[in-house]
């Protein structure tokens, strides 16, 4: 599998700062934010939120999370995938289509078929089964953005 784990947060919860971190390098949202949203990912008994990253050795090379709502104003358009990231050395190579695959499935284990996403990319999400579904207000965004829905 080229050298990276695809792993859920719940099953190395020891993981959690050093993911947290990392999805705050690649995103600027507060290292706050991602530290509650995993902590309730551990503690909780519920499918949503999960976090998924790839790794390599130590390292985190990707990672992406499922969310109820991604920052947008269709609050019905639930759970989202969300922060999906792979570093830029290792893009190319089937990691981010193996976390989508694998948390659409793991999401599919839980009940949960129907995932949102949304994105600025117009053709990447189609080779992993996604479609485009809407356009979507962002919060305090003033353009409109792109939202995919994958079935399961």
């Amino acid at each position: 599998m080229n050298g990276y784990k695809i792993i859920r947060l719940l099953d190395k919860p020891e993981i959690k700062e050093q993911a947290a971190q990392w999805f705050h390098e690649r995103w600027g949202i507060p290292v706050e934010s991602y530290l509650e949203s995993m902590e309730n990912c551990l503690t909780g008994s519920k499918a949503v939120p999960q976090w998924y990253v790839a790794m390599e050795d130590s390292d985190i090379i990707g990672g992406l999370g499922v969310i109820e709502n991604d920052f947008h104003d269709r609050k019905d358009l639930a759970p989202n995938v969300c922060a999906v990231y792979t570093d830029e050395d290792k893009r190319c190579s089937g990691i981010a289509g193996a976390l989508l695959k694998y948390a659409c499935a793991d999401m599919k284990a839980y009940g949960i078929d129907t995932l949102y996403l949304v994105t600025d990319h117009s053709s990447f999400y189609e080779r992993y089964g996604w479609k485009f579904l809407c356009m979507v207000q962002g919060d305090g965004e003033p353009d409109m953005t792109r939202m995919y829905i994958h079935r399961g």
